[in-house]
């Protein structure tokens, strides 16, 4: 069973941004980073998108909603700042061809913890914006994760 975590992609810098941080857009780059990732998922059976309420997460998928004919579910527990222990509670109720859209300091800190508890890193953690882990799970915890590269813009 795989289900796929996605980290936002490019939007603009937190420190030009007056405004409320959960509302910061994708940059265009970022937005071409979105529609790209519509084609890595060309083989894959999407089931489900859920998002981080932030703009940026929700954009990111929004491409692939719009192809897959989804809705983006916008889950809490994906926020910045949120505890390993409660995005790793999200990622074990999820049903396979789950899409998941994160941030930068959730996604390796739920990864280590799953490491920890002995999944295998296939390849490089690539937490870049973009990036998307691929998660294995098999007989109730997750064994191996590999990771498709931003798309490239």
């Amino acid at each position: 069973m795989t289900i796929y975590l996605v980290r936002h992609a490019k939007a603009g810098s937190r420190k030009n941004w007056d405004d409320d941080d959960t509302q910061r857009p994708l940059v265009e780059s970022g937005w071409e980073q979105a529609r790209l990732l519509v084609q890595k998922f060309e083989n894959v059976e999407v089931t489900r998108l859920i998002s981080s309420p932030y703009m940026r997460c929700q954009q990111t998928l929004q491409p692939l909603a719009e192809a897959r004919g989804l809705v983006v579910e916008v889950d809490e527990r994906l926020a910045e700042n949120t505890s390993r222990d409660i995005v790793a509670e999200l990622l074990n109720t999820v049903d396979e061809g789950t899409v998941l859209c994160s941030h930068g300091d959730v996604i390796p800190d739920v990864l280590g913890l799953f490491e920890r508890h002995g999944m295998t890193l296939l390849s490089w953690c690539d937490t870049r914006k973009g990036a998307t882990a691929l998660l294995e799970k098999a007989d109730g915890v997750f064994s191996t994760a590999d990771f498709w590269a931003p798309p490239s813009v």
